[in-house]
């Protein structure tokens, strides 16, 4: 199976930020460490808080499954940072936002000059646009055409 870069899980680092506690993310989801859902049954293991090393095994188990959605769903060849900025992006919104997107339509009909504005449709949480998303979805293009 293809794996993210390490500039991948860096770009992830990056915009997911660490906390070693629980806190809401901006779409109003527990979360923890880089990313990490919390779902109600496994609340007690993260009441203590977490450390940077758990976090990052956190991260590298919860992308593998984004990994997996981009393989499923993409079906051109991809340079590493198209599958990096791919992997990113599922690993920030879910594999079913990428399914039912443009952005997948156009990637998979070869039109990667496209895909940048398509990753700068998808920056909204809560209602509201987001800042760091906006960053977030122009590293993402940026690295795209890389």
């Amino acid at each position: 199976m293809r794996h993210i870069t390490q500039d991948g899980l860096d770009l992830i680092c990056h915009f997911e930020g660490f906390s070693p506690i629980i806190y809401l993310c901006p779409a109003g989801y527990p979360t923890i460490g880089y990313g990490h859902l919390i779902i109600e049954a496994n609340k007690e293991q993260f009441l203590d808080g977490i450390d940077e090393l758990e976090a990052l095994d956190l991260l590298k188990t919860d992308v593998q499954k984004a990994e997996r959605a981009v393989l499923r769903l993409i079906n051109v060849p991809l340079t590493e940072g198209q599958f990096d900025a791919l992997v990113s992006f599922t690993f920030n919104l879910g594999g079913g936002a990428l399914q039912r997107s443009t952005l997948r339509r156009k990637v998979n009909r070869g039109e990667h000059s496209a895909v940048p504005a398509e990753f700068m449709k998808w920056v909204w949480a809560g209602g509201r646009k987001q800042k760091g998303l906006v960053r977030r979805r122009w590293a993402e293009g940026k690295i795209y055409n890389c």
